[in-house]
This record gives C-alpha cells, sequence and structure tokens, in this order.
C-alpha cells in the first residue's frame, strides 16, 4: 500500500492543505483563511491544528508517513526555518517550522520555498516532468522561480537559491521590496504590467481588461504587452545563458495567455539567446496549478536525505 503524505502550503492569508500519494496525486484538499492580526496568534499554530484536522479525517496522524511544507519567505530548507525574512506572512520569520512539527506530531517534516516547490510539483507530474533541466518563472505579484539542473533542485548552500525577481537589471531603477533597486520583478511582474497599464490607460488597470483590448487589436494594449514580454524575456535570456534549460516553464494565473504571452515571450528569447543555447529550448505553461505547491512540497520530502535517516 502506498505510503501517504500531508502537503501544507503557507500563503499570507491563507493555509491550503492536502493527502498527497506517492505517485505525487493530491487529494483531500482544505483551504484555511488566517488573518494574524484578528487571530492574535502565531501561525504555526493555524498550522499544527489544520494538520491535525485533515490528519483526523483520515484515518489520524499515524496513517501519515511525513508532512511536506511549501511556504513563502526565505526558507532555509537546511534547517527547516523561516529565516529572517518572512515574506508576506506575518510573525512568520525565524520560525522553527520542522523541530516544531517533528516533535508535535512525530513524523519527518521538511520546508522549502514555495516557488521551488512549485517547479518540484511540475517536475514530478505536471508539465516538467521527464526533464532533467528546467527554468520554472512565476509571475505574478513578484517573480519567484526555481531551478532544476541534472534532475535536482537548485538550492544552494542554505536552500535560499533561486530568488529569481532579485537580480539587478535597471541600474538605479525602481525600490524593490529586498531592499535594492531596479530588480527584475519590479519590470517583469504582472504588478508592473499593471501598474503600467493604468499609468497608460486608467480603464486598462486590470488584467483582464488589458488582454481583452489586446485580443481584440488596442494597439495601445499591445503595445504595453509588448513592453512588458520584452523585460520578462531580458532575465529569461540572461538565465538561459546560465543553467541552460532545457525547458522555460511559466507560472501564475497569466500563463494561460498562450498566443498573448507564451508565443511571444518563446520568440523573443529564441531571437537574443546565443545561437546553441536556442537548439531544442521549449517554452510552456505549468500544467499544475494550486496543487503544484502541495505536491512539490512532499516530493520535497522524499527526496531528502533527511527523510529517510528520520524513518
Amino acid at each position: 500500500m502506498d505510503r501517504l503524505f500531508i502537503g501544507v502550503d503557507v500563503g499570507g492569508t491563507s493555509l491550503k492543505l492536502g493527502v498527497v500519494d506517492e505517485q505525487g496525486s493530491v487529494t483531500q484538499q482544505m483551504e484555511v483563511i488566517y488573518s494574524a492580526e484578528k487571530e492574535q496568534r502565531p501561525v504555526m499554530d493555524v498550522i499544527i491544528e489544520s494538520i491535525r484536522k485533515l490528519a483526523d479525517e483520515n484515518g489520524g496522524i499515524g496513517c501519515f508517513s511525513g508532512i511536506g511544507i511549501s511556504a513563502a519567505g526565505c526558507i532555509n530548507s537546511v534547517t527547516g526555518s523561516v529565516a529572517g525574512n518572512g515574506g508576506n506572512v506575518k510573525g512568520w520569520a525565524n520560525t522553527e517550522v520542522c523541530p516544531i512539527l517533528r516533535e508535535e506530531f512525530g513524523i519527518p517534516a521538511a520546508l522549502a520555498n514555495d516557488a521551488n516547490c512549485a517547479i518540484l510539483g511540475e517536475l514530478w507530474t505536471g508539465a516538467a516532468r521527464g526533464y532533467t533541466d528546467v527554468l520554472g518563472i512565476t509571475l505574478g505579484t513578484g517573480v519567484g522561480g526555481g531551478v532544476i539542473t541534472g534532475g535536482r533542485l537548485l538550492e544552494g548552500a542554505h536552500g535560499f537559491a533561486g530568488e529569481l525577481g532579485h537580480f539587478t537589471t535597471h541600474a538605479g531603477g525602481d525600490a524593490c521590496i529586498c531592499g535594492q533597486e531596479g530588480c527584475y520583478e519590479r519590470y517583469a511582474s504582472t504588478s508592473a504590467l499593471i501598474r503600467t497599464a493604468k499609468d497608460a490607460d486608467p480603464e486598462l488597470g486590470n488584467g483582464r481588461l488589458l488582454f481583452k483590448a489586446a485580443e481584440s487589436g488596442d494597439e495601445q494594449a499591445l503595445a504595453i504587452l509588448n513592453n512588458w514580454i520584452t523585460e520578462i524575456a531580458y532575465g529569461i535570456t540572461g538565465y538561459v545563458h546560465v543553467f541552460d534549460p532545457q525547458l522555460i516553464l511559466i507560472g501564475g494565473g497569466v500563463s494561460a495567455q498562450q498566443k498573448l504571452l507564451i508565443e511571444p515571450l518563446r520568440d523573443k528569447v529564441l531571437s537574443m539567446v546565443m545561437p546553441d543555447f536556442a537548439d531544442d529550448l521549449e517554452f510552456r505553461a505549468a500544467a499544475l496549478g494550486n496543487t503544484a505547491g502541495l505536491a512539490g512540497a512532499v516530493y520535497y520530502l522524499l527526496s531528502k536525505e533527511h527523510f529517510s535517516e528520520s524513518m
């Protein structure tokens, strides 16, 4: 009988949980809306309570072989803790997540960055399955992502690697939440797209309206999209030259725009990279949606040496 695991995805305002089997299938999903200001209790209390509820509804914690946690912020995956930057999750910084969960439930636990978990989920059962070298870019409020090289997640010394939105593409440019100026995500995120559209025409200050206008041939909307896609392409071109991937995987809600985003982005990048890097380079949208982080967190747990050591 397959072992079962609990996947947890910690966001700024909600927790997503699900039961994950050894093939990466996610079932019994639940979502818990969370507000630190209203509840006046640490997010870890909500996580523990939610894990216990999901486990109790599925035979008890004894039916599960481990817990994988996907979370925002700077995640030290070596220690299983959140570093000094907890992202947009209030009270999350410096939380010793895995030690707390191991003590509470008596089963192995592993913690990784949410963008890294998303690409691992896609590698396991989604659009990146069968590939060994993948660059994942998630376009949203910021720019996140992960890098798979030689079939393994690139983590760096502490698990912080893969902050793809935070390298400078515009020297002296817009201030970024990371404390630097001119970061990639200030120009390539969907937030940047909407900001630019609003400045040009308040009636285009909504993603759906902007893409609808572009679909109908509106020249202003098409020009705004073209400039934004060029910004995305600049960053991806640099990443291609560093990592030499087989596949560029685009995530985030906007990735559903095949004709208005994926295809023109592919064309721009292939025209910008050195010719040898363009050979067989593929582009596609992520496939798993909200379950990617849950599956990826469990995949990360299964891939770590400390999982077998903890059994």
